[in-house]
């Protein structure tokens, strides 16, 4: 093959296929250059005048590489990759960098191979970085224990780029054995490490950058966006859909640094994906912020193939994969057409045949992993020993929380009551991997609902059962009403189930099509109106995140209440 291209690079032979007329964004010299693109077996075989047995004209439009995200949960859009696939192709997405941190939570390295073996031969490629932090910290109880003996047999494995995220940061601090194995044998396997530093500044972020950790997603200040460069840091600009960072950040790219910058989503919902985008949407909001649009295309496509070495992804250049997109014009990044391996894939917004039929491998072996007891009223008690609290504020669309102390509402027996008027809802974290009975229980501020729960079995990262609402009957009904799915999203009102989404992969994905859970989704959103939630962000995204203890400020685990600043477990009671 390699033979054939430069036969094909210097005129010998015809291309399978000759695009004409396009503009090309150079991605090097940061540049628009004209030439016929030369495509011999999926690659570019050469830029400049090329005969082929078929011509493409691309009328004028600029021909761009396509989209890579350099960091993304493929369970958090709750699809399997296949049919993700589906809905990122039409948005110039033709490459990712997944973590498989969610299914490993619960189905530990099995869920690994799970990722790895469903996206095989899809037209997207699917690259992973291995779970670092499973659990994420000692502090909860997932369904699975992680330690370098259960990842090192994937490493070898031509699509593991290296170590995801390592959100335990004070085990990096503390040079802790297990977390340092870890780390120094992904780098001796001649591969990267991936960081997380939420809230980290200064000398941790040094030690973070003595441990060889190259990358962050977690800046959500111009300053922390500033100093992550300065140190020496690739910047993952994320947009997501609950860490919505670009417009505070983007401000830190410039001329002289925006190689060391690329595009992430993280976590981005089905329903954002579709009405939005993907990393096309990144591009277009950073232009809209005043970024140059060829830069704003280097942080998505080039950028991100240096920082993760993929050496044939990222540009319109002879030798590269001929992944590449058609737009209309640099400032809207308007997609007409996506080609990958030179193939039509995407044309104005809707999949080709070879695209729209990829199938899904089955994967009845995750189901019926949630496993909970019933659950008393007792048990969501809250005793208060003074009318103070700790509470969770959320805010909207961050995955940062305040730690607010306020005057709660009890009744006689000095017991927290929840409060419509004052937005104090009752949250609680239920163990469901091991029946241990665990629950812990919060008070959280700000999702305004005004009757009714909400609960759901995607809860960062342990994916325990995670309710908030306004009673205990109906956060009661909705456990029980998760355990019967075995695994979903419901929202109660009066003892029933008004809306729910099944999700049988590990309690976190659909075994169903992209078109049907976006159906779904539309009918759990109507019915949290029903219920008074605060819909200007998206509950159910935030909820999920409300167990995650490695994001400041406070969090719960199925332990009880988290001071993420502290790093320890604290008493919902706050004295005066």
């Amino acid at each position: 093959m390699m033979e054939r291209r430069i036969a094909v690079a210097n005129g010998s032979e015809p291309a399978d296929c000759v695009i004409k007329n396009g503009k090309i964004v150079d991605v090097f010299n940061g540049e628009i250059i004209s030439g016929d693109i030369a495509i011999a077996d999926g690659y570019i075989a050469g830029i400049g005048y090329y005969e082929g047995k078929k011509v493409i004209d691309a009328q004028g439009k600029f021909v761009a590489p396509s989209f890579i995200d350099g960091h993304v949960h493929i369970e958090s859009s709750m699809l399997t990759p296949a049919e993700l696939a589906k809905v990122l192709l039409p948005h110039g997405v033709t490459a990712i960098v997944a973590d498989p941190h969610e299914i490993a939570n619960v189905v530990g390295a099995a869920g690994i191979q799970y990722m790895l073996d469903s996206t095989e031969n899809l037209l997207i490629d699917f690259y992973f970085m291995l779970p670092s932090c499973v659990p994420a910290t000692p502090y909860e109880n997932a369904g699975a224990v992680l330690e370098m003996e259960d990842l090192e047999p994937f490493l070898t494995h031509p699509r593991v780029l290296g170590l995801a995220e390592v959100m335990n940061a004070p085990a990096v601090m503390n040079c802790e054995p297990s977390m340092m194995k870890k780390i120094s044998e992904t780098q001796m396997a001649g591969k990267k490490v991936d960081g997380h530093a939420a809230g980290l500044k200064s000398h941790e972020l040094n030690a973070y950058m003595s441990a060889g950790i190259r990358t962050d997603h977690e800046a959500t200040t111009l300053e922390e966006a500033k100093e992550r460069i300065q140190k020496g840091m690739y910047l993952m600009v994320r947009e997501g859909t609950v860490a919505r960072d670009l417009k505070n950040i983007i401000g830190a790219v410039t001329e002289s640094n925006s190689r060391r910058c690329v595009f992430v989503t993280d976590d981005k919902h089905l329903d954002d994906l579709l009405h939005e985008g993907s990393i096309d949407f990144n591009v277009r909001l950073a232009i809209a912020q005043g970024i140059a649009p060829i830069t704003a295309i280097q942080m998505a496509s080039i950028n991100t193939a240096e920082c993760f070495g993929l050496a044939n992804l990222g540009a319109v250049a002879p030798g590269y994969i001929a992944d590449f997109l058609f737009l209309d014009d640099l400032d809207s990044v308007n997609i007409t057409q996506v080609f990958k391996n030179g193939k039509l894939v995407a044309d104005k917004g809707k999949l080709a045949d070879i695209a729209a039929s990829s199938q899904d491998k089955p994967a009845l072996q995750f189901s019926g992993t949630v496993h909970i007891q019933e659950i008393s009223k007792q048990q969501l008690k809250i005793k208060l020993d003074s009318n103070l609290a700790n509470i969770i504020q959320v805010i909207p669309n961050s995955l940062l929380t305040k730690h607010v102390i306020e005057e709660t509402t009890q009744d006689a027996e000095g017991y927290f009551q929840t409060c419509i008027s004052k937005d104090h809802l009752k949250l609680a974290v239920v163990e469901r991997h091991r029946m241990t009975g665990n629950i812990g229980l919060g008070i959280v501020k700000g999702f305004g609902l005004k009757s009714g729960a909400i609960a759901s079995t995607i809860a960062h990262d342990s994916h325990n059962v995670i309710i908030a609402g306004t009673n205990d009957d109906d956060m009661i009904t909705a456990a029980m009403a998760i355990n019967e799915l075995q695994g979903g999203i419901v929202v109660i009102q009066n003892g029933q189930v008004i809306s729910s989404l099944k999700l049988p992969i590990a309690g976190i994905m659909s075994d169903l099509s992209y078109k049907e859970v976006y159906k779904q989704l539309n009918l759990l959103t109507s019915s949290l109106e029903v219920i008074g939630a605060n819909t200007s962000f998206n509950p159910f995204l935030t909820l999920s995140f409300l167990a995650l203890p490695v994001i400041p400020e406070l969090k719960l685990t199925d332990l009880g209440l988290f001071d993420v600043t502290r790093f320890t477990h604290i008493s919902i009671a706050q004295s005066h």
